[in-house]
């Protein structure tokens, strides 16, 4: 490949063997990157020259942590990521890492550096989860910076993230399931607990249930999306979480008749409404038919309803907890388990809900035993 026009980047083959990719920089000096073959010396300078107007590349060498952060977050970050992931990415970046190392040459960060970090965040009083969070966000950053040949390496492969203890899984065994559901007769939200009880889905997949998703007919519902409140965004129509995730449901008797009451109930509230109502075809709505503010749900309905029923003080994403570990505890195979919650493979599922195994392993000891009694074995 011969050379092109100023700015734009050359690629030749040194006596070596290896191949060389130049590209100016706006300070008059060249980057220079070495690559095995000149498809991959080519490659980069394409992909330089789609970053050059991001300010990516053109700080070159003298970029400190903080200026790459910042136009990582908003260039590239952003674009790929979730709205509520890419808010937490910035709390992160912001709050943790820039105030730490956003003076250091990108080039010139070490691992001991980031120890000092992961250390300092710790001994404020942040948790290992939350520590391990930067460590990830850190890490996805850096990847990109190696890509683009910014940084000969990613110094979090030097250092390890703190070890984030197992938390004791907080569940209803089946005797409070069913007391839980037998308190919330009548609440304005008893579908909705029913349906968190007997699906597991999320809450946002679950307050982002639209009438179109439900099939009375085929006793099914389609998880076609998520809603969430997003800062001053206000709320957010997002995708299933994983691909997985978008997943057709089987509905329990027990839903589909709680639905229909349900559904009764919101046509009174839409009539008493009248013209102050907002038609957007949600399932769960409030008296106006605009979504559920997850804060007034958990303090005016979930939190009174579990107060109510003398059940331990849990979060509404242990109802999806709940449902899966009464699935295994009744035989019901992990694998279905898995495609109902919309977990992206079965090991996760398994992971998850190591806790259940061993009640599943004493059962399974039991009819061995069974089997084998009096064979002559």
């Amino acid at each position: 490949m011969g050379k092109r026009a100023n700015g734009e980047g050359t690629v030749y083959q040194r006596k070596d063997g290896r191949w060389v990719a130049t590209i100016s920089l706006d300070n008059g000096q060249r980057k220079y990157s070495y690559f095995a073959t000149q498809k991959e010396a080519v490659k980069a300078i394409r992909e330089a020259h789609k970053l050059r107007d991001q300010g990516i590349i053109l700080a070159g060498k003298d970029q400190t942590v903080a200026f790459f952060l910042e136009t990582w977050l908003q260039d590239t970050a952003q674009p790929r990521l979730r709205p509520k992931t890419y808010i937490r990415y910035r709390q992160y970046v912001y709050r943790q890492i820039i105030p730490a190392l956003g003076n250091i040459k990108l080039q010139q960060l070490m691992p001991q550096h980031l120890q000092k970090l992961y250390n300092g965040e710790l001994r404020k009083g942040y948790s290992p989860q939350t520590v391990k969070h930067v460590h990830r966000v850190l890490h996805r950053a850096l990847h990109d910076a190696l890509r683009w040949g910014l940084v000969a390496r990613n110094v979090c492969d030097a250092v390890d993230a703190p070890r984030v203890p197992r938390k004791e899984m907080q569940v209803l065994n089946a005797e409070q399931a069913k007391h839980f559901l037998y308190t919330a007769q009548g609440d304005p939200l008893e579908a909705l607990y029913v349906l968190a009880l007997t699906t597991g889905m999320r809450q946002g997949e679950l307050l982002g249930l639209k009438w179109e998703d439900l099939s009375f007919e085929t006793k099914r519902l389609q998880v076609k999306r998520t809603i969430a409140r997003i800062g001053k965004q206000g709320f957010v129509v997002d995708e299933p979480k994983t691909v997985k995730s978008r997943r057709n449901i089987s509905l329990t008797d027990l839903a589909l008749e709680s639905l229909k009451r349900h559904k009764v109930r919101q046509h009174e509230l839409r009539l008493k409404a009248g013209a102050d109502w907002m038609e957007q075809g949600w399932v769960f709505c409030n008296q106006r038919g605009k979504p559920w503010e997850t804060g007034n749900l958990l303090r005016r309905s979930f939190k009174p309803l579990l107060n109510k029923a003398g059940l331990p003080d849990i979060r509404f994403h242990d109802l999806r907890h709940s449902a899966a570990t009464l699935l295994l505890t009744m035989d019901v195979h992990p694998k279905i388990v898995q495609e109902l919650l919309g977990h992206s493979n079965i090991s996760m599922t398994l992971d998850t809900y190591s806790h259940v195994l061993p009640s599943l392993q004493e059962q399974a000891v039991t009819r061995l035993n069974s089997l084998f009694t009096n064979t002559g074995c």
